[in-house]
């Protein structure tokens, strides 16, 4: 049995349809950038050009404070929703193993900046950057993964455009 064609979405549609990967994508983009300038700095063994050691710090703490806070509401609010038709968003499946494995190395990250912040650790460009790459694959490939399950082509399968105006988001 051969799959029948899906019609092409009006540009009305795909805006509906592609909201909230629009959306989660301006969020992702944050963590990306910020993940940028600390990895670079991180690899290349000097912090950004009139950045204090401070700034830089602070910047990794509040990437880690955002980013779990940005993963507490999807789950709390967000994924709970979607998964009662997205497979994906269920607990058991491949985002929320994801933000598991994200925050087992997040979590090591920052108490690693807390320690530096405290004194009781020296900042060492090469431990920060090993800390990063425990978790950096994953945390990319989610980034990338989830923005694509909230695409048009995909949240079409699932819901009509009457539902997706009611997404929490």
């Amino acid at each position: 049995m051969t799959e029948q064609p899906v019609p092409e979405l009006s540009s009305s549609e795909f805006k509906i349809y592609n909201r909230m990967a629009e959306h989660m994508d301006l969020f992702h983009d944050r963590f990306r950038h910020t993940w940028n300038v600390i990895y670079s700095a991180a690899s290349c063994g000097k912090r950004p050009e009139g950045m204090s050691i401070r700034q830089f710090l602070n910047a990794g703490l509040q990437f880690c404070e955002h980013l779990h806070l940005h993963h507490s509401i999807e789950e709390m609010h967000i994924f709970p929703v979607l998964a009662r038709k997205m497979p994906a968003f269920r607990e058991e499946l491949e985002l929320l193993t994801q933000h598991k494995e994200i925050h087992a190395g997040l979590n090591q990250f920052g108490a690693y900046l807390k320690a530096c912040v405290s004194g009781d650790q020296e900042l060492r460009m090469t431990e920060l950057k090993a800390l990063m790459d425990s978790f950096g694959t994953v945390l990319w490939t989610h980034l990338s993964e989830e923005v694509e399950q909230l695409g048009a082509e995909n949240m079409r399968k699932y819901w009509t455009p009457a539902e997706m105006k009611t997404m929490p988001m």
